[in-house]
């Protein structure tokens, strides 16, 4: 992340918030054979109470800002994997301390479900949204309320604004109480996990925390890049917690094999955002070319939370290990480090594969190289001759509108002589 310039790091955040909407695209879809639609839809909603209100509160940490207005809560809304950059284009409107509005000018979400019918549809847009959107205001006020002014299905079939929401805090309201997942994600290591601005980035190109009044059209490259840092970090994190939320809730909700459905959501995700990596950073096929791409992906990050290292070797082949960590210790869920912990390659070859299908992976041992000595697990990657087919995991996870969206309101608009930040 070090070697990235100012305009590099928004992309990487920008890409980190939508890899992390993914991760639930690449999870869903897995769940209606085993539990059906009532059983996906109880997980959904599990999992994103448990997650949102502690990454929300982690963000507010991080970007400082805090207090319980309504601002306060749409500056975090704005920083959530829920409501990736333009793929859910979510315009706010603060009337007072107490009261705004937001409206989604394009939902993907809304995109991604209305193929389904309009089932899907109502389940994600009421079933799931109502205790998931005041679970989120929550981590800010828990006195805070959301009233739909109008919201999907649409009527008319092309309406737009997407949906239009009103926000109130009502001091006389008996504050709500986060449900026992979000207690259970809240005691996990990536809840607590430290997670620092690299402090040799530039710290005065943009704006260094989120004080002040709420941005409408926020933009990464608005912060600084050592804020960018923690942005981006801080959004890998957000999809760890979600997956180990998502995890949990699938077994709460009778999943019976949750190892086997977190490496293939695990699949689904890593080779998409994959994808979209190579597509936003360019570079060759070549060994260098994957190093990069490993060390890009957010699957590995933060590193104070997945202690992950890659290496090219004599022969030319990469190495890659993950080292005893926070995320290979994790027991409410085998979340990601978990699985690399215990020797999964699938995932990895997915990542591989995004740049060149001829990628081979294979585990190693990690006291053969120096580059992976003291690893908990390793692998060698090597390119062969033959082209393999695209994983189903990684199919499944591509009917996503988000895996081809293009990010358009790109470029600072950030002035350190107006804004008086530094």
């Amino acid at each position: 992340m070090e070697d990235l310039d100012h305009r590099e790091l928004a992309t990487l955040a920008r890409e980190w918030f939508l890899a992390g909407h993914l991760t639930d695209r690449a999870g869903m879809p897995h769940l209606l054979a085993e539990i059906g639609r009532a059983g996906m839809v109880a997980v959904a909603i599990d999992e994103w109470m448990g997650a949102s209100p502690i990454y929300t509160a982690r963000m507010q940490r991080a970007l400082g800002f805090s207090g319980d207005d309504v601002g306060t809560m749409f500056k975090g809304m704005q920083l959530d994997i829920g409501a990736p950059p333009e793929f859910l284009d979510f315009r706010f409107t603060v009337l007072d301390d107490d009261h705004g509005e937001f409206h989604l000018d394009h939902c993907g979400a809304l995109m991604d479900a209305e193929p389904m019918g309009d089932d899907m549809v109502q389940a994600m847009c009421h079933t799931i949204e109502d205790p998931t959107f005041e679970a989120t205001v929550c981590a800010s006020n828990p006195r805070a309320r959301m009233e739909p002014v109008h919201r999907p299905p649409r009527i008319p079939a092309d309406r737009h604004p997407h949906c239009h929401w009103r926000v109130q805090i009502d001091h006389g309201a008996d504050p709500r109480v986060l449900p026992d997942v979000a207690h259970r994600v809240g005691a996990t290591a990536a809840a607590i996990v430290e997670v620092s601005a690299l402090m040799d980035l530039e710290a005065s190109d943009g704006r260094s925390a989120y004080d002040g009044p709420v941005d409408a059209d926020l933009r990464m490259e608005d912060f600084s890049s050592r804020a960018l840092s923690l942005v981006a970090q801080e959004a890998a994190l957000q999809a760890h917690l979600l997956t180990l939320s998502f995890l949990a809730a699938a077994a709460d909700h009778g999943y019976s094999d949750v190892g086997r459905l977190a490496r293939r959501q695990f699949t689904g995700v890593a080779g998409v955002v994959a994808e979209r990596l190579v597509r936003a950073f360019g570079g060759g096929s070549d060994a260098a070319g994957l190093v990069t791409l490993l060390e890009l992906h957010p699957a590995f990050h933060p590193r104070s939370y997945v202690d992950w290292r890659v290496g090219i070797t004599r022969d030319g082949s990469v190495l890659a290990g993950i080292w005893p960590s926070a995320a290979t210790s994790e027991s409410l869920a085998p979340g990601w480090g978990s699985l690399l912990g215990a020797g999964e390659s699938q995932p990895l070859a997915a990542i591989a594969r995004a740049l060149d299908a001829r990628w081979e992976v294979a585990p190693v041992d990690p006291s053969v190289d120096p580059i992976t000595g003291g690893a908990q697990a390793a692998w060698r990657f090597t390119l062969g001759d033959v082209a393999h087919p695209v994983d189903d995991e990684v199919t499944l996870t591509a009917f996503s509108t988000g895996a081809a969206f293009e990010f358009r309101r790109t470029g600072s608009r950030f002035s350190t002589e107006e804004s008086g930040h530094a």
